[in-house]
């Protein structure tokens, strides 16, 4: 008679115990907090509180700026990737330490860093300024701060992909006649477009709740360069605390809905790529 396999782990029941438990104290719990505290406010209240023009001018800004950042940053990040993966230079390791920089760096440090850099008086800012393009203190400089946090999200999630990829497709592809844009458009950009999506999630996912690197850069002007996130600090030293939630409950519910549509695209991405398969 065999016996069972032994586990590292203690068995389902108890392993799911603490899973569930753990996972309420970190997550669910403050999220219904959140919920809770915003149901103190009325119907109309609610609605009063999240559709004033200048908090609707922070979503647009805040969800806007970080969808164009993600998307950027799904172009560039495989771009990067793929050059530290399929080529040898000098100073590599040097790049590929430095894409992990923004995961380690504070972001106050990060945000004063990129407003000395391109305020009109900075390195960048003070060469774009006589072309009359100013990045620092408007939506421009909240897009960079963005495409900066969120650029390692993409690298770090294509990278074991493409070092993974068997590049006997491409010479099979090759070998067939195929042109390189065909090569990549047929043979690659499938396999890698369920860690490319992934990548794009994380990287929105993260800039969408970005404080700390944008406050400094964007100048925090009313209706034009204020941020959801700023909104909520604001209310909260307003000691508005329905407000702030009831702001944070929506920001909440469209990025869940947004990251949904995302996934349910990647899993039909990774159906479609093993259909082809």
């Amino acid at each position: 008679m065999s016996r069972p396999a032994a586990r590292v782990l203690p068995g389902f029941n108890l392993t799911l115990g603490y899973t569930l438990f753990y996972l309420s104290i970190i997550v669910l719990v403050p999220l219904s907090a959140v919920f809770i505290k915003t149901a103190s406010l009325g119907l109309s209240q609610f609605w009063d509180v999240v559709t004033t023009p200048r908090v609707l001018a922070s979503y647009r800004l805040s969800f806007g700026a970080s969808l164009l950042a993600a998307a950027i940053n799904a172009v560039f990040g495989l771009m990067l990737a793929w050059v530290l993966v399929r080529y040898r230079f000098p100073g590599k390791k040097l790049i590929d330490a430095l894409v992990d920089l923004p995961f380690a760096l504070p972001t106050a440090v990060a945000g004063i860093a990129l407003t000395a850099l391109y305020a009109p008086n900075g390195w960048l800012g003070s060469l774009l300024a006589p072309l009359d393009i100013k990045i620092a203190f408007g939506p421009p400089g909240v897009l960079v701060a963005l495409i900066f946090i969120g650029l390692p999200f993409v690298v770090r999630t294509v990278q074991p992909i493409l070092e993974d990829l068997d590049t006997e497709l491409e010479e099979a592809s090759a070998s067939l006649g195929a042109q390189r844009w065909q090569t990549f458009r047929h043979v690659i950009l499938p396999i890698l477009l369920p860690a490319l999506l992934t990548g794009f999630a994380l990287a929105f996912a993260r800039a969408v709740g970005e404080y700390g690197s944008v406050i400094f850069i964007a100048g925090n002007i009313p209706m034009v360069s204020e941020i959801t996130p700023l909104m909520i600090i604001t209310k909260l030293e307003q000691y508005d605390y329905a407000g702030a939630t009831a702001i944070a409950v929506v920001m909440l519910v469209f990025s869940f809905l947004l990251l949904l549509a995302i996934n349910g695209l990647q899993a039909w991405t990774e159906k479609a790529t093993g259909r082809n398969r």
